[in-house]
């Protein structure tokens, strides 16, 4: 019998605790090989699939475009906590082959990469278990929220809240409340001080790439 050809994925996403712990829990799945950790548009070799995390992502489009118009990236998987519908459907308009809840669980989080590297396309944005929860995160050890800890790193990036309003798909109050929150638990209380704090607690996007090559 053949040995078991594996689908190779590259991670993207600008923050290496995001994008490594992606690599790591994919890299414990045998059904996947991890040959990449973007943090630039493109991977440097062909790929089966490129798993686009949305996380504190100011312009998806131009991002998801370069990795569409690529001919090294196979399949475009986005991978988002941002579930607005509008959303979803303009970007499976933009020809991505899946969109994919954050929510979901290691297991189930494979199998919807399976079935999209076998021709589907896949939106999964319901868990179909209760116990399920987010990957890491920065700031996820100082009692930030995604979204919290996502308002900070778009913060960081220079970001007015009107910006992260327009970005994110949220009202602008819902915006100033997770700020507000996120401001609380890490003691600042101005702006000026959050962008401090979050350059040093990795809410700064990277700018580099690495090879993972883990097979699982």
């Amino acid at each position: 019998m053949s040995a078991q050809v594996l689908i190779s994925v590259a991670v993207a996403n600008d923050y290496p605790v995001i994008a490594h712990g992606l690599a790591e829990m994919l890299g414990r799945d045998h059904r996947f090989q991890v040959v990449e950790s973007l943090s630039l548009a493109t991977p440097s070799s062909p790929v089966d699939i490129v798993l686009f995390d949305a996380f504190a992502r100011r312009d998806d489009d131009s991002e998801l475009g370069a990795l569409l118009r690529d001919p090294k990236c196979g399949k475009i998987v986005v991978y988002s906590g941002n579930l607005d519908p509008e959303r979803v459907s303009l970007t499976f308009r933009m020809g991505v082959c899946g969109y994919l809840s954050k929510a979901l669980d290691d297991r189930q989080l494979g199998d919807a990469l399976v079935r999209i590297h076998q021709g589907e396309r896949v939106m999964e944005l319901e868990p179909t278990g209760s116990d399920t929860q987010y990957h890491a995160w920065p700031g996820q050890s100082y009692g930030l929220s995604a979204r919290e800890a996502e308002m900070l790193a778009l913060i960081c990036q220079g970001a007015t809240n009107e910006d992260i309003a327009t970005s994110c798909y949220l009202t602008i109050n819902s915006v100033k409340t997770y700020i507000r929150n996120a401001y609380r638990k890490i003691g600042v209380s101005r702006r000026s001080q959050a962008i401090l704090w979050g350059v040093g607690h990795g809410m700064s996007p990277t700018t580099t790439s690495s090879s993972e090559q883990t097979t699982g």
